[in-house]
């Protein structure tokens, strides 16, 4: 047979971590008390920004919608990953696996765009801060938005596409957390190449030109830092791009590492943990680092935790 729809497989065999037995629940708290983490500073950050007005600039807009993004990837998969931790294994249809894919390579790209976004707007902030004003206006920053990450979405549309009318006819399991684009690949009883190969062009302009723009941009900030006589402004220069240049060399090294340069070599759960690293540890990242670094967040935080214990005790 060759139609497709009669030799799909229906479901697939997530195996997660089934080498753990005896650390499955120690391992499943700590999943579940990251991922409640990440989705109260993501919230937390996206609610100052809406209602502190000190807070709606180019650079907290962005910020708030990276922590969208952050909340969707990681909601996209942990939730499923903690089944597949605490039975040992877990099924889901093809359909769902198929979705859960487009979902993640979505955000993942949208993602990568915005962070060469927000390092854009760190440039002209802080080397033409007397422009940035006129230059970053809202129209400009939508655009910002809008075009990144409809690109990124078209993008992962066409791969997903051609992954759809691949024929799977089994096996169906995958030794894997997530519906990745390398392990559905590998259930295929079809030609792959074309698949492998639009991917990894994709990959340059999604993760290396973005990467090369971002590290080009932190190197005319650091001349501009540098030229700043003030060590105050120096120091307040630096604060605004240290988080963001955090947040980006861990989450493209450990893209670059899966996507970008694979090791042939590199063991299945090698693959797992750096995937734990950019799609668990990473968006809990982006709350501690501009809630305990950045001053105008943890000003607008105590401002609203004060009115707060006011109202209680007021009652």
């Amino acid at each position: 047979m060759n139609d497709s729809n009669q030799t799909r497989i229906s479901e697939i065999l997530l195996l997660g971590f089934h080498n753990i037995q005896n650390l499955k629940i120690v391992f499943f708290l700590l999943v579940l008390f990251i991922y409640v983490g990440t989705l109260m500073g993501n919230l937390l950050i996206i609610a100052l920004v809406t209602i502190d007005h000190r807070l709606r600039t180019p650079m907290y807009f962005f910020l708030s919608l990276l922590s969208s993004f952050e909340i969707l990837s990681t909601t996209n998969i942990v939730p499923k990953m903690l089944s597949v931790i605490i039975r040992e294994g877990e099924p889901i249809p093809f359909s769902a696996c198929i979705i859960q894919f487009y979902i993640f390579s979505a955000s993942t790209n949208s993602e990568c765009f915005l962070l060469t976004v927000m390092s854009f707007d760190r440039y002209l902030a802080i080397c033409n801060p007397l422009r940035y004003i006129s230059i970053m206006d809202l129209r400009l920053q939508l655009n910002l938005v809008f075009w990144p990450w409809l690109t990124g979405c078209l993008i992962t549309l066409f791969i997903t596409v051609l992954v759809y009318k691949l024929q799977f006819c089994g096996p169906n399991v995958i030794d894997h957390f997530f519906c990745d684009l390398s392990p559905i690949l590998e259930l295929s009883c079809s030609d792959t190449s074309m698949v492998k190969v639009q991917s990894a062009l994709f990959s340059v302009p999604v993760i290396l030109l973005p990467f090369i723009f971002i590290v080009v941009t932190y190197i005319l900030i650091s001349f501009s830092i540098n030229r700043i006589t003030s060590t105050v402004g120096r120091k307040k220069a630096f604060s605004t791009c240290s988080s963001h240049l955090v947040l980006v060399c861990t989450y493209y090294g450990t893209l670059t590492s899966v996507y970008l340069f694979p090791m042939k070599d590199k063991s299945t759960n090698v693959s797992k943990l750096i995937s734990l690293l950019y799609i668990v540890v990473t968006p809990l990242l982006n709350p501690i680092m501009y809630t305990l670094r950045n001053q105008d967040i943890i000003a607008a935080l105590h401002k609203y935790l004060s009115i707060v214990c006011v109202k209680r005790y007021a009652k």
